[in-house]
């Protein structure tokens, strides 16, 4: 399966990460098919630079993101937020009223 991650790079304490395409069997900081972005969360705000449109080729592909990507791509507008959830059913026993 090929999935959508962050990469880390950066110094001990001032992380850097690159937002790949990778495939999920590989090692976190191993070998990866493509770098679509950087994020970087140690500045005030957070800087976020996401190639859209090979960011969506790969979503059309298949590619799975994971949440922490998935958020970052949904700000950076390369997703739309996913509508809220239906209440989940109760639990329990049924009344019989």
């Amino acid at each position: 399966m090929v999935k959508m991650r962050l990469f880390r790079m950066g110094d001990k304490k001032n992380p850097i990460y690159r937002v790949v395409v990778a495939d999920s069997r590989k090692a976190a900081t191993g070998e990866y098919i493509e770098c679509i972005g950087h994020y970087n969360p140690s500045t005030t705000p957070a800087q976020v630079t996401i190639d859209v449109e090979s960011a969506k080729a790969w979503i059309a592909k298949g590619a799975q993101p994971t949440e922490t990507v998935r958020s970052l791509l949904i700000s950076a507008g390369a997703m739309e937020k996913p509508a809220k959830l239906s209440p989940s059913k109760t639990k329990g026993k049924k009344s019989d009223k």
